[in-house]
């Protein structure tokens, strides 16, 4: 299997993303659950990986990206974003639905023509879901941000991250008018929601729809 294959992209772009917004490193059975596939066949793909240096894991364990493989993973992380951001601003789609557009077209499009949709979008930061767009050098800008389903009763702060993993998420919050830079106030919690100011508003979200906001601490 060649090195730059899609499969060993979505491998790493999946092993990043897990923990970029957490810190428990993803085991084999959670990567199997993420992209769909057999747990027999995230083995055997975590075994190519960690020969070409891409990764490091040993039996049962977490699987953890190297230097080689973050910078790798990175880049599609790069194309991916860009590719959401391009289609919201440019081509008409929701951020609701640019995920699945944007899995097939990271492993299309040429650097050239990454490299422009860059400079026509004036090379943002950020993705219509507020995770950030690595540079061509594998830099990014992260803000500090707590959960809002852990943020504490009386925290104030914007909004600046919603995980796109489930689409009716983004649309129940398009419909109640939150979204990113959203100033939001924590005024009560429960075991199951948690409620919140936005303005003038006050909305009761479900306790999963709170575990996918980040706000600024």
């Amino acid at each position: 299997m060649p090195a730059t294959s899609p499969a060993i992209e979505d491998y790493l772009k999946t092993v990043y993303a897990h923990t970029e917004w957490q810190p428990e490193p993803i085991t084999p059975s959670v990567l199997a659950g993420r992209l769909g596939v057999a747990p027999s066949s995230v083995t055997e793909m975590v075994k190519k990986m960690a020969a070409a240096g891409l990764v490091a894991h040993v039996p049962y364990g977490a699987v953890r990206l190297t230097d080689t493989g973050l910078t790798r993973a990175l880049a599609v992380v790069r194309r991916h974003r860009l590719i959401e951001t391009w289609l919201v601003q440019e081509m008409g789609y929701t951020w609701d639905e640019v995920h699945d557009e944007a899995e097939v077209l990271e492993h299309a499009l040429s650097d050239r023509l990454l490299e422009a949709i860059d400079v026509r979008l004036e090379r943002p930061v950020r993705d219509p879901h507020g995770d950030p767009i690595p540079a061509a050098d594998g830099t990014l800008q992260r803000r500090p941000t707590v959960l809002l389903a852990e943020a504490p009763i009386g925290h104030s702060g914007a909004i600046v991250r919603i995980s796109d993993r489930d689409p009716e998420v983004l649309r129940s919050l398009d419909d109640a008018g939150l979204g990113l830079d959203t100033v939001v106030t924590v005024t009560d919690a429960a075991a199951d929601a948690v409620s919140l100011r936005a303005g003038e508003r006050t909305h009761v979200l479900p306790l999963a729809t709170a575990a996918a906001i980040w706000i600024t601490e």
